[in-house]
Parts: structure tokens; C-alpha cells; sequence
């Protein structure tokens, strides 16, 4: 089913699961298979058949607690960031057996990005301790060096000041191949997300901006001012690249057109301030999380109104 504004403006809450005892500090959708993963401050990890909006399994890790998490291409194993321990930072966790598969240990402080490669298994990492970090799932060693575009050729580093620099994967030893601001913006950049077409990229910024950058030039499409709050806000791209989605410091949650650059949707009936916030890659479904995850889907279509006089 293709989006357009009609259908993204009607989308409306199908399951709310209340039962986190802490913030919902990430999730992932996998990329094949109709699951969701989150990673609470709670410490628990959950997984949920997302066809059926019905909680899987869940898991705790109370020695390390869990910070961001993601898929690796197996439905059944994610990465997932400490949040108690910086030494065990990265851990590759089997969610069918609840066993830890591999540590990755030498980020020195909290890591603050984590992204899977799209294409084989290696994965990235970028910490509060200034580096980022290249790693492979089947050693434990970091190879010497956060997003992948949705090919796995290209990735994107946030420096400080504001600065973008793109590496070519198969060479980034090299150093990037281009490097540019923010349209002028020199807040420090927390999030950053590729288009699936790889055309696009979209920048959070800690002073409440969304751009949506050229990915090639990096020239600015658009950009949209959030409500101020005290946690960084994520947004995302919808799966084909026309929409943005995310929440605000006013506790809304707000979608625009990329290409008329105007306000599509505004829904307020969200619990808490939805600082996480993914699209679904098979299916017209988002989700939203603050200490409560929703799922988002196509609200009934609209009938038309007829206002003509019947003739007699």
C-alpha cells in the first residue's frame, strides 16, 4: 500500500503495552520478518510479532542494564548498548536461548549510536568517549576506524560543531570523501537515518531541528522545529522517503511531507513524550514509545460526503 498525506493523517493507535516500569529508550523493527524489539531503562529487552501486536519474549539484564538496541539480520539476535557498564558495552545476545554470544569491549564511556550494516555483519558504534568504532560479529575486536546508508556503501559520522563526514565503507582507512554543515546549524548532532533510496538523509539536532539533507551534495531539503525537551528526539523517514516522523517536547507527535515541506499530521493522544519513533519497513505501521509503546496503523477510510440534492 503507497502512502500519501490522506493515509498518514488517519493513522491512529492499534495496541498500547503499558507494562514498562521505566523510559523505552530504543527499538528496531527487523528488516524481513514482522517483529519489534525494544530496550527499556526497566532493563528488560522485549520482542513482539508485530502482525498480531502480541508480546513474544521477554528478558532482563540487571548486571549491565540496556541502553539502544538493534536487529542483526537474524530475527532471533540483536545488539544491544550497557547502560550500567561501559567495559561491557556492546553485547550480541541470542533472544531464543537468552545467552550472551559475544562482549565487545573498548568504547570507555556510554555509547551513543548503534547501527547494523545493512548488507553483511558488521556493525557501528559512536560514544561519548569521541570515537566510532567499526565492528565485525564474528570477533570480538574492533577494526580500526553512525549510519549506513540502506546499501552498506556509504556511512555517515556527526562530529562535533555540526559536521557531517561521509565514508565509503570499502575504504573509509582513506578518510571521508566529503564533509559538510548542517545548513549553517552548528548544534551538536544526536541522530542521523538514511532514506531506503539512499538519497536522503535526516539529521536530529540537540537544539529540537530536523533537516532532511541531500545525501550526495548535502544540501538542505527542508526543516522542521520541535517543542523543547530535556531527552534527544528521534525521528525517522517513512519507508519510501516522503514523510517525516517525530515526537516533540509537548508530548505531540507530528509528520510532514518532505516535499511541500508542510505539517500533515499532529496527533496528541499519545502517553508521555514519544522520544522513540521507527516506521515499519513491510508493513503501513509505526511505533512510538515514551514509558508506553503504540502501534500505530491505517485508521478506516474516509466516505466522502454527498451534499446533492437528490433529483425527483
Amino acid at each position: 500500500m503507497g502512502l500519501n498525506e490522506e493515509l498518514v493523517s488517519g493513522m491512529l493507535i492499534g495496541a498500547v503495552f503499558k507494562d514498562y516500569k521505566g523510559k523505552i529508550s530504543s527499538m528496531d523493527f527487523h528488516r524481513k520478518e514482522d517483529l519489534l524489539v525494544t530496550a527499556s531503562h526497566d532493563d528488560s529487552i522485549r520482542l513482539y510479532d508485530t502482525a498480531n501486536a502480541a508480546l513474544q519474549k521477554t528478558v532482563y539484564d540487571k548486571k549491565h542494564g540496556v541502553d539502544l538496541i538493534c536487529f542483526t539480520h537474524h530475527p532471533s539476535s540483536v545488539i544491544f548498548s550497557s547502560r550500567n557498564n561501559s567495559d561491557e558495552s556492546l553485547q550480541y545476545l541470542s533472544l531464543y536461548d537468552n545467552r550472551i554470544l559475544r562482549y565487545f569491549k573498548g568504547h570507555q564511556n556510554r555509547v551513543v549510536s548503534l547501527c547494523m550494516s545493512p548488507t553483511n555483519d558488521s556493525f557501528m558504534s559512536g560514544s561519548m568517549d569521541h570515537t566510532v568504532r567499526l565492528w565485525d560479529l564474528r570477533v570480538n575486536a574492533c577494526q580500526p576506524t553512525v549510519a549506513y546508508d540502506q546499501q552498506g556503501l556509504v556511512f555517515a559520522v556527526a562530529m562535533e560543531g555540526g559536521a557531517i563526514k561521509l565514508f565509503d565503507s570499502r575504504s573509509y582507512d582513506k578518510g571521508p570523501f566529503d564533509t559538510f554543515l548542517v545548513g549553517g546549524d552548528t548544534a551538536e548532532v544526536s541522530d542521523i537515518k538514511f532514506s531506503n533510496d539512499g538519497k536522503q538523509m535526516l539529521l536530529s539536532t540537540t537544539n529540537n531541528h530536523i533537516y532532511v539533507l541531500d545525501a550526495y551534495g548535502g544540501e538542505k531539503r527542508c526543516g522542521f522545529v520541535l517543542e523543547a525537551c530535556s531527552d534527544n528526539l528521534e525521528a525517522c523517514f517513512s519507508p519510501d522517503g516522503q514523510f517525516v516522523l517525530s515526537g516533540s517536547g509537548d508530548g505531540s507527535l507530528r509528520a510532514w511531507n518532505i516535499n511541500s515541506g508542510n505539517e500533515v499530521a499532529c496527533w496528541t493522544n499519545h502517553a508521555g513524550i514519544p522520544t522513540v519513533v521507527k516506521w515499519a519497513p513491510r508493513r503501513v505501521m509505526f511505533a512510538s514509545a515514551s514509558s508506553v509503546l503504540a502501534l500505530w496503523i491505517p485508521g478506516p477510510p474516509k466516505i466522502p460526503s454527498n451534499d446533492a440534492t437528490p433529483k425527483e
